[in-house]
């Protein structure tokens, strides 16, 4: 009986044991969350398990593994479940207040902070920071940078906060609760070099379509972009363009199949827009440059 309770309790059974059950909940990467949530009850790196997977789980990990197993087992993210998730070079906390940041979201670091190299200290605004990954990470890049960060729930702001904390860059950042329209009205004139933004995209007709992970987990605030998905930038677009110094830039993250309408939108505002696509070649980001 040892014998079959030791094998039982090792991190080769634990493992196979919690990707069979996530298998069996339909989850899709089952082998790969059963490794991430192994490896953070243990406090690990996933290739410490792999190499080795006769190492026997203590009985308080493996029944914390169990919970996190049946967390997962009903589409919660691991992200939720860990707390945290990577992006860009560092590693943020999340909570359900906020969206998960995407690989794909690390474009508006990548040309934020391209466009403000020779800029000695940029002032930027981060619009619906959510987490904070794309503001903070521009500050973590651009070390004489300052940013306002603004967001609608105050949960949000809140771990906002606590990224910057854990990341050294709090000095350098404010936070402000409230709209993206509200701030863009009543902000100080033509004083950022930079605004990025990922606003809620989605359209609302889609929301009821999405994986359960995102629609029955991450804040509708985050998602809902009105019926045709581009309410928040018909709303921001012009009033923002206004806070800009001469020359600065906004950019903006949108959606799947969204560019043509956007495109055109963006137009129609009198926007000389240029586009960036993702590493897949979706077009995923825009650039409009203030005159």
């Amino acid at each position: 009986m040892q014998n079959a309770e030791t094998q039982d309790s090792t991190i080769a059974a634990i493992r196979r044991d919690a990707t069979r059950r996530l298998r069996a909940a339909g989850r899709p990467e089952a082998a790969r969350d059963a490794d991430t949530l192994l490896a953070w009850v243990l406090g690990r790196e996933r290739a410490a398990l792999l190499a080795h997977p006769e190492a026997i789980v203590p009985a308080e990990a493996a029944a914390a593994m169990a919970v996190a197993v049946e967390r997962r087992a009903a589409a919660e993210p691991v992200q939720y479940i860990t707390g945290e998730r990577d992006f860009w070079r560092d590693t943020f906390r999340v909570t359900p207040a906020v969206l998960i940041p995407r690989p794909e979201t690390e474009l508006l670091v990548e040309k934020g902070a391209d466009a403000l190299q020779a800029i000695l200290a940029p002032h930027v605004l981060d619009l619906a920071t959510g987490s904070g990954c794309v503001g903070l990470s521009l500050l973590r890049e651009l070390p004489r940078a300052r940013l306002v960060a603004t967001d609608r729930s105050p949960a949000a702001l809140e771990v906002a906060r606590g990224n910057a904390d854990r990341l050294g860059v709090a000095a350098r950042a404010a936070f402000v609760c409230g709209d993206g329209l509200t701030f863009l009205r009543t902000g100080p004139a033509g004083v950022f070099h930079l605004i990025v933004a990922n606003p809620p995209y989605v359209s609302r007709g889609d929301l009821a379509f999405l994986p359960a992970e995102v629609r029955d987990w991450e804040p509708p605030l985050a998602l809902d972009g009105g019926a045709d998905g581009l309410d928040s930038y018909r709303m921001w677009v012009p009033p923002a363009l206004a806070l800009l110094h001469p020359g600065g830039r906004l950019l903006m993250e949108f959606g799947y199949g969204q560019w043509p309408a956007l495109s055109g939108l963006l137009a129609a505002m009198g926007c000389d827009a240029a586009m960036f696509p993702d590493l897949a070649g979706i077009p995923r980001v825009f650039q409009v440059v203030r005159g």
